[in-house]
């Protein structure tokens, strides 16, 4: 007896154990999923526009190799690089050891010429009174006239020889470089100097068919030295091919204003110029198109049903900010510019500040 009451208050206890907690806990339910907060923006129409960087030189717009046009002995040099010299100023003294015999030929033909004239004169006097025949008579004005033809030559060699000794700047400007010092021997081979005019500098520089095909007379481009920038107009841009390099040269006026000691004659720089550009066109923030099996698509969202549309699209050019659209969006469309594992078609979203 004792042992069945012992066994059913057992039974008794363990039934309470699980029937009494279950009776005790209140029935918990999960909460329900919010929907996914986003950002939208419609597509715009501006500019798409990637630079290239490039390497270039400086030059001046306008600069002369000067070379002696007869060798010869240099007896004086009258300027040195830096130095600024006009237009006909003497930069060097040559001898050219044929000036005296220039000089010589030139006195001859002078005084064949007055010796030509005086006979001519004493046989005008006969000719008139019939002394002589007019046959005769125009021998001596034949004579004069080829004197003054050999005068003519012996004065334009004389000066000729004087300018190729007397070396003078045909520009005013700044001598970039002087090669030659007192007593040196030069040839019409030796380059003398260079000088530069007073113009505004140029950037020349070379660059890919690709670059240049987007390159035109009037574009702008900029200028890097030393953490200076500097504008600069494209005004020339050539139609063929370097034989050697296969590039394209390019020269660049730099802006009159600047200042020409921050950009040294020959000295190298970095410029960038447009190498492909999109103008006016539709284009979304490019964080906004996604990529599926080669394909892009962007999400649009509708304000009715508070749901995304997965809308295929064609895209071009592209910047860090932005992407070019070309067709699937007519521009009234709210574009999804955020993003979330959890979104795809048909989804139930929020816009950020209408929570």
């Amino acid at each position: 007896m004792k042992k069945g009451i012992i066994t059913g208050c057992v039974v008794a206890a363990v039934l309470c154990a699980v029937i009494v907690p279950k009776l005790l806990t209140k029935k918990t339910f999960a909460e329900p999923v919010s929907d996914p907060v986003v950002e939208v923006e419609s597509p715009k129409n501006g500019d798409i526009i990637l630079s290239s960087g490039l390497v270039g030189s400086v030059e001046p717009e306008e600069v002369v190799y000067i070379y002696p046009k007869a060798s010869g002995d240099v007896t004086e040099v009258k300027i040195k690089a830096g130095q600024t010299v006009e237009a006909g100023q003497v930069i060097c003294v040559i001898d050219t050891k044929q000036i005296e015999s220039a000089k010589s030929s030139l006195e001859s033909a002078q005084l064949a010429l007055k010796q030509a004239n005086e006979e001519l004169s004493r046989q005008s006097v006969l000719y008139a009174s019939g002394g002589i025949s007019e046959q005769a008579y125009s021998q001596y004005q034949d004579s004069v006239k080829s004197a003054q033809i050999s005068y003519n030559n012996a004065k334009t060699n004389y000066d000729n020889q004087v300018s190729y000794s007397q070396i003078t700047a045909p520009i005013t400007g700044t001598v970039e470089v002087c090669n030659i010092e007192t007593y040196d021997t030069v040839s019409q081979n030796d380059l003398i100097c260079v000088i530069s005019g007073e113009g505004a500098r140029i950037v020349s520089f070379s660059t890919s068919e690709r670059i240049k095909k987007n390159l035109t007379e009037g574009d702008h481009i900029i200028v890097e030295k030393d953490g200076e920038q500097f504008e600069g107009t494209i005004y020339e841009v050539s139609s063929m091919a370097d034989s050697s390099t296969g590039l394209f040269k390019v020269k660049a006026r730099l802006d009159e204003n600047m200042d020409e000691t921050k950009l040294s004659t020959g000295s190298m720089v970095k410029l960038y110029v447009v190498s492909e550009s999109a103008q006016d066109v539709m284009m979304v923030p490019v964080d906004a198109v996604y990529y599926d099996g080669g394909l892009s698509y962007v999400y649009t969202y509708d304000r009715e049903t508070g749901t995304l549309h997965k809308i295929q699209v064609e895209t071009g050019l592209y910047d860090a900010d932005y992407i070019e659209v070309k067709s699937g969006l007519n521009g009234e469309e709210e574009v999804l510019v955020t993003w979330s594992t959890e979104l795809h078609e048909g989804t139930r979203v929020r816009l950020k500040g209408d929570e």
